[in-house]
């Protein structure tokens, strides 16, 4: 006798585990919880068919337990459905689609314990048998029923009501031909789902395209398929195919509006089931009155849509960059919102120059809760595209990666590419030009946006949320700058090397110190000068300490409140990690910043602007004797263009920043209102939602018990990530791949000639000794004493003031285009980034030593 319970409901599905349930009824218990239409169902667990292993009929105690539980619900005489639910079934790596038994139309208790052994006894059909082998799984030797008994298959069996089905059909929320993400595709066909599943007929098809900027659903394609036939039940139990009605067979199953409410139920169940690869296959019945979800399985073998040069190669996914700014789980509606803005950002160069991308091609991706890119997919556009080797994609990415294959051009690629590049030249200068003045119009509707009176009511909360994330993801020119600042520095850098090997990045930073400052070091200039006049008020016994008790004192001095405020005006739209929508900006939150200006107090401006000019001079000099003298103006107008861009990349930065102050705003108020209708337990659930849950949760399309099974869902799911330490590049192999790439060890730092000599990209100039500062985040910064190096896991815009104390700066992410790069440029700040695992290398008070002009970082002792 099995310890399990006979018969499980949906909510005790869930409180058991998926080998006892199996995979199809685990995944229709979690979409019920989370607020789908599922039809009632009672599950036999698994534990139960081994007891009957052989047997014709069920135990006198499965029987009258399945009899009572019939009974209480009135099924006993009703029409039900009876199918299997196999612990693989229904699983990312095995569907075992059409394999395993159902029983549709049964009847009575006779013929629901009929169904129950047939359903059991297609675990040992010759189709089940040979789907495991091929697989590679071991599937035992039928009797072999003696508990955890090695290879031997289990299944559950789930009892539903047989829904009456005007139509149904079958559905995928990708291209299950081409794996694009963007499409979703429904067939639809007249009574039950048996003939599109069994392939009798092939029903009407609906293609829906995803909207580029929110998260909505446009029909792209629809065409009529053949319904010549179509299964219904029989009065005497079981099923047969009818001939259709001439007025069915020439109508399509679904109108327009019917078929787009069904694509954005599928695709709320998908991301229900897993928002970060929310691609299934799911079956559905229209009834009527209402669809139902009656199977959701997830995609298997998804092809992969890419180039056809990429197709037999792997693809290499990597957070060099995005570990900087995002080091940690994005939430759902941060990744709602990178998903697209991403990949809308990434494709403004080679959109200008020309080139045909591939339609639909996805370069962001979710893994271990982290934001990646594909690598490879980057790689090959920037080659294609404008003839940038991926050596030199990745230095301006940053990270440890491999690079793809690539083989050698022909003559008419090389003179294609080159006529994208000049292309690409003609255009960019008035494109910059509409990216300065679009951040000019960012800061002002931002501010707009944020001062204006928040809509009280569902429907206003969801206009205003909708059309602010359009906004944001329609920002093209801002993308524009944030995207394209490193042509000119990589032009500058080779035509450096060409006179001074292995010099040539390190003589471009020194290039590049001073000059007119970005938006960032202009606010760490502005914040070193409230910290001069908040030491004149300590000084008038009006400082004191930090965080909230400061700013209370500081407020009896008006000098000083009013400086603060203009500053806070102008960048309190800043913040912490501000990538975050989670996170709270300098204006919600000032202490940090309070406690920050007794230490930048002691900054040493004058000397600052000398190692900046020093820095200049010296390069100059070197260049002087170094280059041909008609170089010598190419080299300084390159450098001056370098400059531009890395000023301008931080300027888009932070214009988008500033849209995102008023949506995280406005995204707070509909937590409150979901929150004060019983829907959220606090408002900062919000963040644990997709845009599309909520815009249905505003519009009452789910149910408060499944926004809130969804919510506690992801915070355990946001547990589990945050406890993971994420590599810096996950690789998928092709089903096609000829080769695989070798991805470098998780944390791996490398070693220069000896253990006590690193070797990363030198993004600073010149050289510092001192001892080691080891900062997790820039909250920490207290521990920093002038002249420390600090060694940092990554460094967002909150880092900035830390770097102006700092002698020199060691971060374990980045590259050429990171933000801790450009910064410490303009600073001229000896500098090494993309040092993986430096952190585990070095302790808090070792003497090291970093070079920013050889990428050096050495322990001394």
């Amino acid at each position: 006798m099995t310890t399990q319970p006979a018969i499980l409901d949906w909510q005790s599905v869930l409180a058991a585990d998926r080998a006892t349930v199996g995979g199809k009824a685990w995944q229709l218990a979690r979409l019920k919880q989370f607020g789908l239409p599922v039809p009632e169902g009672l599950v036999i667990s698994a534990g139960w068919r081994r007891l009957h292993d052989g047997a014709a009929a069920l135990s006198p105690e499965l029987s009258g337990a399945l009899r009572e539980a019939l009974a209480a619900r009135g099924w006993l005489n009703k029409p039900l459905a009876v199918r299997s639910s196999a612990a693989r079934e229904d699983s990312a790596k095995a569907s075992f689609a059409g394999i395993y038994r159902s029983c549709l139309n049964v009847c009575g208790m006779e013929q629901v314990e009929a169904a129950i052994c047939e359903v059991w006894a297609s675990l040992w059909s010759p189709a089940a048998i040979a789907y495991r082998q091929k697989l590679g799984l071991v599937h035992g030797v039928r009797g072999a029923h003696v508990a955890g008994a090695a290879g031997t298959p289990d299944m559950a069996v789930i009892i539903m009501p047989l829904l009456p089905a005007i139509a149904s059909g079958i559905a995928f929320t990708c291209d299950p031909i081409s794996g694009r993400d963007d499409r979703l595709v429904i067939h639809a066909q007249w009574g039950l789902g048996e003939s599109l599943v069994g392939g009798q007929t092939t029903g009407d098809e609906y293609v829906f395209a995803e909207d580029p900027l929110d998260d909505h659903w446009m029909l792209f394609r629809q065409q009529m398929g053949g319904k010549a036939a179509k299964a219904v039940v029989r009065p005497e139990g079981g099923t047969a195919m009818v001939s259709t009605s001439a007025t069915q067979a020439g109508a399509f199953v679904l109108s327009p509006d019917q078929a787009l409410h069904l694509a954005e139920l599928l695709r709320d169940a998908a991301v229900a089931l897993d928002f970060t690869h929310p691609f299934y296959d799911l079956e559905w019945v229209w009834d009527g009155d209402q669809f139902w979800l009656t199977q959701a399985r997830p995609v298997t073998g998804r092809p992969r849509y890419t180039y056809p040069a990429l197709q037999t190669q792997p693809a290499c996914w990597t957070r060099g960059n995005t570990c900087e700014v995002v080091p940690d789980p994005l939430s759902p509606i941060d990744w709602s919102s990178a998903r697209k803005m991403v990949n809308a950002l990434l494709v403004q160069g080679c959109l200008l120059a020309g080139y045909p991308l591939l339609p639909g091609v996805q370069r962001a991706g979710l893994f271990h809760g982290r934001l990646y890119l594909e690598l490879s997919l980057l790689q090959w556009e920037y080659f294609d595209a404008l003839g940038v080797v991926p050596k030199v994609v990745n230095a301006l990415i940053g990270g440890r990666q491999p690079e793809i294959a690539i083989s050698a051009p022909s003559l008419g690629s090389r003179l294609a590419r080159l006529r994208r590049v000049l292309r690409y030249m003609l255009r960019s200068p008035a494109r910059r030009r509409r990216g300065a003045r679009a951040v000019e119009r960012a800061m002002v509707e931002a501010g707009r946006w944020r001062k204006q009176a928040t809509a009280e009511d569902a429907a206003g909360l969801r206009a205003e949320i909708l059309y602010q994330f359009r906004v944001v993801r329609g920002a093209i020119d801002l993308f524009f700058l944030q995207s394209s600042g490193g042509g000119s520095l990589s032009m500058l850098v080779e035509q450096l090397d060409k006179y001074f090997p292995g010099e040539g990045y390190a003589l471009a930073t020194a290039l590049l110190a001073g000059g007119e400052p970005s938006v960032t070091a202009r606010q760490s200039y502005d914040l070193m000068a409230l910290a001069r006049l908040s030491q004149a008020s300590a000084g008038e016994g009006v400082g004191e300490a930090s965080g909230g008790c400061q700013h209370r004192r500081h407020r009896q001095n008006p000098e000083f409140e009013r400086a603060f405020n203009a500053f806070l005006e102008h960048y309190g739209h800043r913040g912490l990690y501000e990538s975050y929508f989670r996170n709270p900006r300098w204006r919600e939150a000032p202490e940090y910043l309070l406690s920050s200006l007794a230490q930048l107090a002691e900054v040493d401006e004058a000397a600052l602007r000398a190692r900046q000019q020093a820095a200049v001079a010296d390069a100059l000099a070197r260049i002087e004797t170094g280059a041909p003298f008609w170089k010598r103006a190419f080299i300084q107008w390159l450098a001056k263009a370098a400059h531009q861009e890395g000023n301008q990349r931080e300027a888009a930065r932070s214009a988008l920043i500033a849209y995102t102050e008023p949506v995280r705003l406005i995204l707070l108020a509909a937590g409150r209102y979901l929150a004060g209708h019983g829907v959220l337990a606090q408002e900062a659930d919000i963040f644990q939602l997709m845009l599309s849950e909520i815009l249905r949760a505003l519009d009452g399309d789910i149910s408060a018990a499944g926004v809130r099974a969804r919510v506690a869902d992801r915070n355990k799911l946001f547990e589990k990530w945050s406890r993971e330490i994420a590599p810096g590049v996950v690789v998928e192999a092709s089903r096609h791949s000829t080769g695989g790439w070798q991805a470098p060890a998780p944390g791996a730092v490398a070693p220069a000639n000896n253990s006590r000599r690193y070797q990363g990209m030198p993004t600073g100039t010149g050289r510092a000794r001192g001892k080691a500062c080891l900062l997790r985040h820039p909250s920490d910064g207290f521990k920093l004493q002038p002249g420390d190096i600090l060694v940092a896991p990554s460094t967002d815009p909150g880092w900035t003031p830390l770097f102006l104390r700092a002698g020199g700066l060691v971060v374990e992410a980045g590259g050429y285009l990171s933000h801790g790069a450009i910064v410490a440029r303009e600073f001229a700040i000896p500098a090494v980034v993309n040092l993986p695992g430096i952190l585990a290398s070095i302790k808090d008070g070792d003497m090291v030593e970093v070079d920013g002009m050889s990428g050096i970082v050495t322990l001394i002792e």
